[in-house]
């Protein structure tokens, strides 16, 4: 229950995963000609940083981006804060590899977002401003070591199902970089499955940790895919422009019915009286998530908001030694190359004279 011990999945998530990946191959294979934006993204193929692109599309696609990357170092923060705490040293090294896993996703994205025109520093900076968000899922607290059980199978499961479509984004870099990410996202969830079937099937006490955990991130996790479809504002265009492929309810509903067949294999219950099989429907009736409490959370009302917040701007300050002194060194060694090529140049003239 490690992430490798699975038997290969033809036609889950990972599939999906894997068949995004031959068609960004099949996509960067085919002559693109002079088509135009339009007709690049009807014919499945990729927009890249130097294809033109609509201002407002590119607008977008920086938001999303950007957001994407700030939720990944944000959440860093949550998890983190049990790395010491773990139960064993088995479980410190597995947490501290994933929280390493999504330092490296913010920077893939960061990196997706700067072909976009827009520097790494002006988005941190626009972070620390309060002018661009992050998942609002990272603004509640880890109150005991299930919550990571919890976090592991129901935050990064629905960050899966919710970016599992990316790969199939109709941004090339983006799309690109979303392989690797759920690949990794991939492990993570089965991390915290792991950890909560553990405790499920340990004493009572743990058992009833483990269930308090789920109790109370069962909701923030179904609010992670966003307002419903009637209120959002920008899924209609990006899923016109397939940057989006699915709407944020239908996402939803794929989420709840992927957890419920394993919540029974945990022996834990979703907190959710009006959680049942719709036959007529073939899913699954439930309750929805509270969106005012999204709203406020959003909006900086959360339980962590502020406490978020603070350490992340500590920590940009705290660690402005250190770009200081690695752009000393890269410039340094920008100066020696530069040096080396010109008294070679200097040394061709001569043998050429």
């Amino acid at each position: 229950m490690y992430g490798n011990d699975f038997a290969p999945d033809e036609t889950g998530l990972l599939a999906e995963v894997e068949q995004a990946e031959r068609a960004l191959l099949a996509a960067a294979e085919a002559p693109s000609g002079a088509l135009h934006f339009d007709d690049l993204v009807a014919a499945e193929q990729k927009i890249e940083p130097r294809d033109w692109m609509p201002d407002a599309y590119r607008k977008t696609l920086i938001r999303q981006i950007a957001q994407h990357a700030h939720s990944e170092i944000i959440g860093m923060q949550p998890e983190g804060n049990w790395i010491s705490r773990a139960p064993t040293l088995k479980r410190k090294a597995i947490l501290l590899a994933k929280v390493q896993d999504e330092a490296g996703h913010g920077l893939y994205l960061y990196a997706a977002a700067e072909t976009l025109g827009v520097s790494r520093e002006e988005l941190v900076n626009l972070l620390l401003e309060g002018r661009q968000k992050y998942s609002s899922i990272f603004n509640y607290p880890t109150l005991t070591w299930a919550d990571i059980g919890a976090i592991g199978w129901l935050v990064d499961g629905a960050a899966i199902v919710n970016q599992v479509p990316l790969c199939r984004c109709s941004y090339g870099p983006y799309a690109r970089a979303m392989i690797r990410v759920c690949k990794e996202e991939s492990f993570h969830q089965r991390q915290g499955y792991e950890i909560l079937y553990t405790l499920s099937h340990g004493t009572p006490e743990q058992k009833a940790m483990a269930q308090d955990a789920v109790d109370r991130w069962w909701y923030p996790s179904l609010a992670m895919f966003g307002p419903p479809d009637g209120d959002s504002t920008h899924s209609e265009q990006s899923m016109a422009w397939k940057i989006k492929r699915f709407s944020n309810d239908d996402l939803r509903q794929k989420f709840v019915d992927m957890c419920v067949p394993q919540a029974e294999i945990l022996d834990l219950r979703i907190p959710d009286p009006d959680l049942r099989w719709n036959k007529e429907r073939g899913v699954h009736d439930y309750t929805q998530p509270d969106y005012a409490e999204l709203m406020r959370v959003i909006k900086g009302d959360g339980p962590c908001n502020r406490q978020r917040m603070e350490h992340r701007r500590s920590a940009h300050e705290d660690g402005a030694w250190v770009r200081e002194a690695a752009a000393a060194y890269a410039q340094k060694k920008a100066d020696a190359k530069k040096k080396a090529d010109a008294k070679k140049a200097d040394a061709k003239k001569k043998v050429a004279a």
